[in-house]
This record gives structure tokens, C-alpha cells and sequence, in this order.
């Protein structure tokens, strides 16, 4: 039977007793999360979200609360008044904060009762994941989940105090806007009051932050929710949310070193760590060359090499044939992994031609030479190409001839999956960088047209102005990222501010002055009205919180999360809505031909 919570008040929390509270009367309130009758003792952990504390429930000195103790099962609510005291020597438990001591109890309330559980609510316990998001408010109560929230809420803590402490204002924007294209498909929400209208959930408070500067704001920042209509992976929620930062009157190279300060000061909260500054900076298209990637992990090296002028005019007529029509051949050297199989050898050809390249070359350095499908042709460079690349025996070389930046690509997914097979990359630690001068536009085949390859708004180098005008493939933008550990956890760019080029670009990305005026005619007219030259950023809050907690993936440090098809399984959203509800609307429902989410 259960019972109120009556004049009862909490003196302390079930993590927070110590040894000096020794012969202190306390009141503690928490749920039931291990219960053990020893033929007399019934001994209950009482947890709450600060930890755990033993209580003794002693037939000898408190037959009552020793009594309802024996009906307590697994997450029951419950209250207990007791005295502390030393647990007898050698029943210590370093473990636990409270370890040295337990509370000897005197009164039981029983506050609530609890079913038998879907899933043990303890950390080492493999728990199929639609379960767990079925049951997320029990799924929560693990300590490692709510540790991750203690995490996500430090940060947010660190970044509004130190956003406040340089001027930052912190400033809501609108959740109900105009549907403009931004890359994904909006989620659109229909309006009752204008019948066959629709506002869209914002992708990014984008266009918003740009009108702040121009209103004047100077420095702008929220902690905010954004929305996504697109395919969904682990470390993608079609609800997201983002730090978004703006400025006026600030150049790359001033704002990069205060953005630098603010991730400092996060680490530091978070996990008392002091990262050095600068961060370290890469332009794109090294980045590319030396790591295949546009977000290359730099807690370790495999770097890539050219070998392009190693193989020109030699025998391999494969890479000859590269090489004429204007590719590279890449070359990347891994210790200790030229003990695989040959089947472990051909998988990694096979999936290469799957990541998009014509094939791969493989050679396990040994002792005796190199084995190696086509070693023949590699003896006459022997000596060279293991110079070049560092390679010695017992080391694995993969070796890509291709257009670039296919064989970088191809090498630097191949870079960061054998460094994890091989234990090479360190655990700990912050490796962060800078990776900027990004292209302006990537073209489009499919489209044959130009593509923003950060968003329309993104500004071209000074410099590289006159090449929108006949050579936008060469342009350089003012854009950055910001990299931890090989994940983007942050992108912006220094915008346009002036309309001429504003429209130019919209021009370049086949955006007609109709099409501009009619999608974003109220951000040309501010432009027009004195808008200060101005950037921002904007970081992935749940991807930053999920590196910094040690989490593969978003979900376990999103309170409520989506399934990769989008639905959430404790809700069981999305859902069919009433007729009635559609017929306000104005909207009639079809059928697509797809089969419903699950």
C-alpha cells in the first residue's frame, strides 16, 4: 500500500552522505534500485539522480519499516528516515561516494509501486534500442543517460555565460516562417486562418540572424531548435538543435579566435580540460589532399601521399592511364596491418569500387619484399615508394589511381576505418581545427548547374570577386568549419552583405530575380538599407554534447528522440489526425503510393 508524502521533507540526497554525517538523523527520497534479504537485514540501494545509498532495514530495532521492506521491489518510489552510520569494516564500497557508510533505517514511506520493468535500469545492460525509446523515461533514469544530460547542460551553461560575457544578446526568432530553399525539404504547417498557405519549420534561423545585424544587434546568439524533412541517420534527427551565432563588423580572423575561446571555455566546464590556442587551421583543399576528407581526424596521422610523379612513365598502365587524363594516384601506408588475409585484402578492393573508386592496390610490406597482385610492376619503385610513404614491414599500403578527389576521398574513408580496426587512434582528447577557404560552388551533374556548397549567402573572398563573373568554379568563399576529432561540429561564413553580389550569386545558382525576389525579397530590400559587413557560425549542439559525453550517436544525448524512419516510439508520433481537424484545414489526405513509417 502506498502512502503520502505528508509533512515528510528530503534532508539530503541519496549521493551526498559522507562519513562526517556519521550519527546524523536523515530523510532520503529516491526509487528502489536493488533490494537483498540476507535471512533478517533487508538491505535497499535508494537511488536518485546524485547516486546511490545503502539502507538497513534491521527487524531488531525497527520491526515496522523491516517489515513493509519486504514487499519493496525494483523502482518503487520511496522515502526513508534513518540514522547514518559506518558500514562495519570491510563492507566498504570504494565505488560509490557513499560507500563508507549507510543509513540504518527507522521509517519507511512507500510513495509509489512499480510493474515489473521492460529492462534492468543499469548501465551494463543490452537493451534493443526501439525498447528503450519505447520506455525513454525509464531508459533515462541510468546514470550513464542522465550523466549526458549533466554534460548537455554544462555546455549550454558555458556557452550562454561566455556569449553573455562578450556582448552577446540573446535573441528568439520565429519557429513559424516562409518555406525558402536551403538544401533539405521543410517541414511545412498548414495555416487555418489563410486557407491552402503554408509556414515551414526553419531549417536554420539563417536569413533571421542576418536581418539582426542589419537591424543593428551587432552580436546575436540562441540555443535553437531546428527542423529537417530528410533521410535520417544516427547522428541526424529531423529535430535538431543549434548554437547560432552572428556578428557585425568582424572579419574572419577576428571572429575564429573568439568562437576558439568559447569552445575552450566548454571543455573546461565540461571536463576541466585546458585545450591550447590557435587552433590550427587547414585550407579545403589540402585537407583533401593530405587526409581525403573535408573533417580529418588529427588525433593521429596516415597521412596521404602523391604518388603521382612516382608512377608517371612507368609500367602499371593503369595508373598510366589515370595519370594522362589528368588524375592522381594516392597512396596511404598503415602500421602493423600487413598481417591480413587475402580475402581481407580483396574485401578492401571490393569496397573501394563501392565508395566510388575504379580499384585499389594493396601490398603487404614484408621482410622478404612486397606481396602484392600487381608487384612486378612495383619492384622498380620499391625503394622510393616505401620512402615516400614511410612504410616498413609488417605495415599494409593501399594505393588509389583515380580522378581527384575520388582517390583522396576513397583513401581517407579507408584512413579512419583501419586506424579504428587497428586501435590507432588514441582515446581522449581534443584534437580540434580550422578548415577553411571552401569553395564557393561544386557543379551539379545531375543538375548541370552550380551548387552553393555551403548556402547562398556564403561571401567570396575578396580576392576572388571578378571569378563569379566567367570562373565561379575557381572562387574561394569566406567559409569555415569547425572540426573535433573528425566530426564537423560547427560550420559558418563571413555573409554578403552588399545586394549586387547578393543577386550575382543568386544568378550563378539559377535563381531567377522573380524566383529571388518572390523567396527572399525581404532579406534583398535589408540589404539595401545599410547592412554591416557580418558572420556567424552556427554549431550541432547534439553532435558537440555527444563527442564531448563519448557517444556514438545523437540520440543518447536527445531526451526524446526520432528512430531513423522519423517516429518515436513512446508516443507514437507521427499519427493520423481527425477528419474533422483536416476539414479546418482545408486539406485532403491522399495516398502516395508508400507504404506508411513505422
Amino acid at each position: 500500500m502506498t502512502e503520502e508524502l505528508g509533512d515528510w521533507k528530503r534532508t539530503h540526497t541519496c549521493g551526498e552522505l559522507r562519513s562526517a554525517d556519521t550519527g546524523r538523523t536523515v530523510t532520503l527520497m529516491g526509487w528502489a534500485h536493488r533490494r537483498r534479504d540476507h535471512g533478517g537485514l533487508i538491505f535497499v540501494d535508494l537511488r536518485d539522480r546524485t547516486g546511490l545509498t545503502q539502507c538497513v532495514f534491521n527487524p531488531a530495532t525497527s520491526a515496522g519499516a523491516h517489515e513493509r521492506a519486504q514487499s519493496i521491489r525494483g523502482e518503487f518510489v520511496l522515502a526513508v528516515r534513518g540514522v547514518v552510520a559506518r558500514r562495519p569494516s570491510g563492507t566498504e564500497n570504494p565505488k560509490l561516494g557513499t560507500g563508507d557508510v549507510e543509513v540504518q533505517a527507522s521509517e519507511l514511506k512507500v510513495l509509489n509501486e512499480a510493474r515489473p520493468l521492460p529492462f534492468p535500469i543499469e548501465d551494463d545492460v543490452t537493451v534493443e534500442e526501439l525498447v528503450r525509446l519505447q520506455y525513454r523515461y525509464l531508459d533515462l533514469r541510468r546514470p550513464s543517460l542522465y550523466r549526458n544530460f549533466v554534460i548537455r547542460d554544462r555546455t549550454c551553461q558555458a556557452v550562454r555565460a561566455y556569449l553573455h560575457e562578450h556582448g552577446f544578446l540573446e535573441v528568439e526568432t520565429p519557429f513559424l516562417t516562409r518555406s525558402t530553399p536551403e538544401g533539405a525539404r521543410d517541414f511545412l504547417v498548414p495555416s487555418r486562418l489563410s486557407p491552402g498557405s503554408f509556414y515551414a519549420l526553419p531549417q536554420s534561423p539563417q536569413l533571421f540572424k542576418q536581418l539582426l545585424m542589419v537591424a543593428g544587434f551587432e552580436r546575436y546568439f540562441q540555443i535553437v531548435r531546428c527542423f529537417r524533412d530528410e533521410d535520417l541517420r544516427k547522428d541526424r534527427q529531423p529535430e535538431f538543435t543549434q548554437i547560432d551565432i552572428e556578428t557585425s563588423f568582424l572579419n574572419r580572423d577576428d571572429l575564429l579566435p573568439l568562437i576558439e575561446d568559447m569552445v575552450r571555455a566548454v571543455i573546461d566546464r565540461v571536463h576541466g580540460v585546458e585545450v591550447p590556442r590557435p587552433f590550427p587551421r587547414l585550407a579545403y583543399a589540402e585537407a583533401l589532399a593530405r587526409f581525403g576528407t573535408d573533417k580529418p581526424d588529427l588525433r593521429f596521422g596516415l597521412e596521404l601521399v602523391d604518388l603521382t610523379e612516382l608512377f608517371r612513365g612507368g609500367e602499371f598502365q593503369a595508373f598510366q592511364q589515370v595519370i594522362a587524363a589528368g588524375g592522381v594516384v594516392k597512396g596511404l601506408a598503415v602500421p602493423g596491418a600487413g598481417g591480413l588475409s587475402r580475402k581481407e585484402a580483396d574485401d578492401l578492393v571490393t569496397a573501394a569500387k563501392s565508395y566510388g573508386a575504379q580499384g585499389l592496390v594493396w601490398v603487404k610490406i614484408t621482410p622478404e619484399g612486397l606481396q602484392s597482385p600487381v608487384a612486378r610492376f612495383l619492384e622498380p619503385i620499391r625503394g622510393a615508394l616505401l620512402e615516400r610513404l614511410r612504410a616498413a614491414p609488417g605495415d599494409l599500403v593501399l594505393i588509389v589511381g583515380d580522378a581527384m578527389p575520388t582517390a583522396a576521398t576513397v583513401l581517407g574513408r579507408f584512413r579512419v576505418e583501419l586506424a579504428q580496426r587497428h586501435r590507432l587512434i588514441p582515446t581522449g582528447g581534443y584534437a580540434l581545427l580550422w578548415v577553411v577557404d571552401f569553395p564557393m560552388f561544386e557543379w551539379s551533374v545531375e543538375e548541370r548547374r552550380w551548387q552553393a556548397m555551403h548556402h547562398p549567402f556564403t561571401a567570396p573572398r575578396d580576392e576572388d570577386v571578378h571569378l563569379l563573373d566567367g570562373r565561379p568554379g575557381e572562387a574561394l568563399a569566406k567559409a569555415y568549419d569547425l572540426v573535433l576529432n573528425g566530426q564537423e561540429v560547427g560550420g559558418g561564413s563571413i555573409r554578403i552583405h552588399q545586394q549586387v553580389i547578393q543577386q550575382k550569386v543568386f544568378e550563378l545558382l539559377g535563381i531567377t530575380k522573380e524566383e529571388a525576389r518572390a523567396k527572399f525579397g525581404f532579406l534583398l530590400d535589408a540589404l539595401e538599407f545599410g547592412a554591416p559587413p557580418m558572420g556567424g557560425i552556427a554549431f550541432g549542439l547534439d553532435r558537440l554534447v555527444a563527442i564531448l559525453a563519448g557517444e556514438d550517436s545523437i540520440r543518447e544525448v536527445v531526451a526524446f528522440p526520432k528512430t531513423q524512419k522519423g517516429s518515436d516510439p513512446m508516443t507514437e508520433a507521427p499519427a493520423p489526425v481527425s477528419p474533422g481537424q483536416l476539414r479546418e484545414l482545408g486539406i485532403a489526405v491522399v495516398d502516395s503510393g508508400r507504404e506508411p513509417r513505422s
